[in-house]
Formats: C-alpha cells, structure tokens, sequence
C-alpha cells in the first residue's frame, strides 16, 4: 500500500498473543494488496485493468464488496469518486505507472485529457454477484482503489480483532483510524486531524472516538508545480483535472472505515459548497478545512459532525 499502519490493543496481551496479532495483521494487509493494488501485477484489479471488453474478471469476497461499495459512494457523489479515474490519475502524473519525463511535470493536452476522460465513469463497469466477477464494455476503461482499499484493509482488520475476543484497540492504516472500546487510560480513543500544510506535520483538532472510524482526504501531501501552479493527486473524475477549489481536507467519522475512506475522497472533489450540501443532506459526520488566501484555515463541521463532537 506504500504506506505505514499502527495497531494498538490496550486488553492486556500475552507474548504470545501479542505475535499472534501480530502476523495476523500483516497478513490481513498482505491479502488486501494482493487483491486491490494497482502495483501488483496479478492483483483482481491489474488483471481488469489488462482484460478486453466484455471479460468477466472473478472477484474474491473482499473484491467485491470493495467495488460494491465504490459503485454505491460514486452514485451517492455524482461521480466525484470514482475508482475507473485510473487513467486520468496516470495521465496527470500520479499512481502506479504514471509518466515520466527527464523535462519533468508537465500538464496534459486538451486532446489526451478528453481521451482519457472518454474511458471514465462507474457505468462503463458492471459488477455481477453470482458469481461475483466485474466487466468493462470499452477497452482501456482501468480502475485504481487506492481511495478505498486502504479504509476496507482497516475494517477487516478491526473485524479480526473483535472476533477474536479484543475489545479495545484502535486500527490505523496510512491515516484511515477505526477504534473499539478504550485506550489504555480507560478513555476514548484520542485521534488527530492534521492541519492541511504542505511538508509540515501538526495537528488541526483531537477527536474522542470510540466505535467509530475516522478517514481524511487531503490535497496537500502529493501535488507537483508547473509554471507556480499547484497540480494536486486528487483529480476530478467529472472534469478530467486536478481540484482546483479552496477545500484543503475532507475528515468523515463512520462505522465503517472503508466508506468513510471513499466519502473523504468525494466529498474533497465535491468542494467546499457542493459537498457541504451533500454532507447536509445526506447527515454525514465531516469536517471541512478551508484554505483562505491569507493562509488561514477555516473549520466547517457538518451539523452531525457538530453535534457529536459538541462544537459550537
């Protein structure tokens, strides 16, 4: 996944359990790469990514229930999220198998977005159950799960702890956090929400958290320049380029992490207006970072995310 996870239990373990844990987790995330990276190159989404039109590709459990789950937030979104946005992704210089150049970054042609953009949209895939296998009906129609697979690593390995007898811990895999019980203070869960600051690390807001997931989706950690502007990762399925707005970070609080993970990263296309409404409507638990001009960051929480964290 390329990136660090932390597993906190504060029930008091064993040595032995304690290994066991252990290598239960990394195999629990070893798995979830194998089947959702695009840079392993036998994984279920590698091999759609290479499959002709009209090839049905089988789909473990987890497979599906990831794309399931990615087809149900991208109707929720209009398409902001979106996980066909691979070849958009790679044109723009991101992601596995990205482009590139001894000149450098440089900013695609009118031509090549609108080609890659012909190839994008959740319904060029369809997912079928019995047996559960995915197809695409255009040749060079790719998907990329990395806004997603990572939330869904998480729940299953916060779902193997609980079965296993845990009451207490917290999960956290390249930001995406779900908790259980409390820590070892017999306290909720205290997890941080960084301030959106390109290179620095510092913390915007604490949250209690106890049962509940906790995913954030920013544009300040992974962006290039060209001619002093910023091109982000996070790229906007519907328009074929980089967000461009002033919404620095999107923080969703969820039982489930795996949605939470996706929401984060539609709501932060969405923008600052279109996805406050949508997170007021539909009574999501977000909190919005506002990047102003002068540097400042404003704080706009969603009524739910209001109420259960008692701002005022």
């Amino acid at each position: 996944m390329g990136t660090t996870y932390l597993v906190q239990v504060s029930d008091p373990l064993s040595e032995s359990e304690r290994i066991a844990v252990s290598r239960m987790v990394q195999e629990t995330l070893d798995d979830v790469n194998r089947t959702m990276s695009t840079y392993v190159a036998d994984s279920e989404v590698s091999r759609f990514n290479r499959a002709a039109a009209g090839v049905a590709i089988p789909l473990s459990i987890p497979g599906f229930e990831v794309f399931s789950e990615a087809e149900r937030v991208s109707e929720l979104t209009g398409g902001a999220f979106d996980v066909t946005v691979a070849p958009l992704v790679r044109l723009w210089g991101f992601g596995a198998g990205a482009w590139t150049r001894p000149q450098g970054p440089q900013v695609p042609s009118e031509e090549a977005i609108a080609a890659a953009r012909a190839l994008v949209g959740f319904h060029h895939i369809r997912l079928d159950d019995d047996p559960p296998s995915v197809t695409k009906d255009k040749d060079g129609v790719e998907c990329d799960l990395s806004a997603i697979a990572k939330g869904y690593g998480v729940d299953l390995v916060a779902e193997e702890l609980s079965r296993r007898g845990w009451k207490n811990f917290m999960v956290e895999v390249g930001g995406e956090v779900r908790t259980s019980g409390k820590n070892a203070t017999g306290e909720a869960w205290r997890i941080g929400i960084e301030k959106p600051l390109p290179g620095k690390r510092a913390l915007q807001r604490t949250l209690p958290l106890s049962g509940l997931s906790l995913a954030t989706s920013g544009d300040y950690r992974n962006f290039y320049e060209v001619d002093g502007k910023l091109y982000s990762h996070l790229i906007d399925p519907r328009e074929g380029r980089p967000v461009s707005h002033n919404l620095a970070s999107v923080s969703v609080v969820e039982d489930s992490c795996m949605r939470a993970d996706a929401l984060a990263s539609g709501l932060l296309v969405l923008g600052p207006e279109e996805g406050y409404q949508l997170a007021v409507r539909e009574d999501l638990t977000v909190l919005f970072l506002i990047r102003h001009d002068d540097g400042g960051i404003e704080e706009r929480p969603s009524p739910s995310f209001a109420a259960l964290f008692l701002l005022e």
